[in-house]
């Protein structure tokens, strides 16, 4: 079945380079790092610790995992992380300055071997998701110890690997470890393959995500820039299809609150000036963030940059959080709350849905289903400061009663990366987990 899924994958090169050099075109990112994605690059001294996170999100969970394995008392060696798309590894390298960050290769048995030779890592730690054939074979090949980190897996993808048993079940079985998300996501591993003494709960990685000391700083300053006496909110991560609702819910709440004034982030750069063009179109006045020289009178700053989106929330007095009124699956639902802010969502938050339920049952979480839906619940909270103050001690509790992931992941990499020096002068041998109750 592997062998199929390979041989696919190299007649699909031919369509899939092309619009992978579209795509890096179009995100400005250039060429850079390009020959990375067929396993070439600098040679490490091997001995560390390979990270692999697929975008954004995983790359801002894999940094809170890098920098408390940074902080042990014994160095876990040279640490790298990889990334597919342009953003996460923008955003990686932002969080992550002095550690190397390289595109992950494409999911081919040669460009993967190349890139283990050229990393020689002791371990290797996939964040949450990235469950790639070839990838896993290859690191089990190899005796490189593989570590699921904060992992979750749907019941429909589940559904579709166990009908194609031989995809990756041989590296579930032999060499993988998983430290899951949630009950369901651990059963959901075991029905692959993964036997139960390497399987754990360990919880959601970004729940322990710690705010920076310095960032109400940075939110104050940029509420005294943009929007001194008035309301303010944000639409972070927006998706295409979600901005015309956005702005029509703006609208709304303007006929109520003149002064309010909205940023609105759209999750992808190429998308920057389609939405400057919207905004437009929809009637209301727009700046953007990268150009302050050319603000004249507006009602809504799109922030065509980079990095800034977790500033702008510590700026407003509520967000909503987009891919979730698409069927996307919702975005970064913590980044505000662990600000203390009520937070909005579309009906679609299956990307992390026991994120939102612990969000939804300490009240500070309300779904919305179209632009009246949304203009109702931003009408209701801008106008009820205590309802606000209320929403966002409930977002904040829910944070807080799930903390302590990270802790168990840097136990099991401790435990994990022993066994994986050991694997190396004994290829074959297999890692695992101390006991740990799921």
């Amino acid at each position: 079945m592997r062998r199929l899924y390979t041989l696919l994958l190299y007649l699909s090169l031919p369509l899939i380079v092309p619009a992978m050099a579209l795509r890096a075109w179009r995100e400005r990112s250039g060429f850079a790092g390009w020959r990375q994605r067929f396993g070439f690059g600098a040679q490490r001294a091997g001995g560390g610790i390979w990270v692999h996170a697929a975008s954004v999100g995983e790359a801002q969970a894999a940094a809170i995992l890098i920098e408390a394995l940074r902080a042990l008392p014994r160095s876990p060696g040279e640490i790298t992380l990889t990334c597919m798309t342009a953003t996460g590894r923008a955003r990686a390298r932002a969080l992550l300055p002095d550690i190397e960050v390289r595109y992950a290769p494409y999911d081919l048995p040669g460009c993967v071997r190349r890139t283990l030779q050229r990393l020689r890592p002791r371990l290797l730690i996939v964040v949450e998701t990235e469950l790639w054939p070839n990838l896993l074979h290859q690191a089990a090949h190899a005796a490189v110890p593989i570590l699921l980190a904060s992992a979750r897996i749907s019941p429909r993808t589940t559904r579709w690997y166990q009908r194609l048993a031989g995809l990756l079940q041989p590296a579930l079985h032999d060499q993988v470890s998983v430290a899951a998300q949630s009950a369901a996501d651990a059963e959901r591993f075991l029905q692959l393959g993964v036997p139960p003494e390497r399987v754990q709960v360990s919880g959601n990685l970004k729940f322990d995500r710690a705010v920076a000391v310095d960032l109400p700083a940075r939110g104050a300053a940029l509420r005294a820039r943009y929007a001194p006496a008035r309301p303010l909110w944000v639409a972070g991560s927006t998706q295409e299809g979600e901005e015309p609702i956005v702005l029509s819910a703006h609208r709304q709440l303007r006929e109520r609150l003149p002064q309010a004034r909205l940023v609105l982030a759209p999750r992808y750069p190429q998308r920057f000036d389609a939405v400057v063009a919207l905004v437009q179109a929809a009637g209301l006045g727009v700046a953007r963030r990268s150009r302050p020289q050319e603000q004249q009178p507006y009602e809504v700053l799109v922030l065509d940059s980079l990095g800034e989106l977790m500033d702008f929330y510590a700026a407003a007095d509520l967000a909503f959080v987009g891919g979730s009124l698409v069927p996307i699956g919702g975005h970064n639902l913590l980044e505000p709350a662990s600000l203390g802010l009520p937070v909005l969502s579309g009906p679609y938050q299956f990307n992390s849905p026991d994120i939102a339920r612990a969000l939804r049952e300490c009240g500070a979480l309300t779904t919305v289903a179209d632009a009246s839906s949304l203009a109702a619940a931003l009408i209701r909270l801008m106008g009820d400061p205590e309802l606000r103050a209320r929403e966002g001690r409930g977002a904040r509790a829910a944070i807080e009663a799930n903390r302590g992931a990270l802790a168990r992941l840097v136990d099991a990499v401790e435990t994990l990366a022993p066994t994986a020096a050991a694997a190396a002068s004994s290829p074959g041998a297999a890692a695992g987990f101390r006991s740990a109750s799921h």
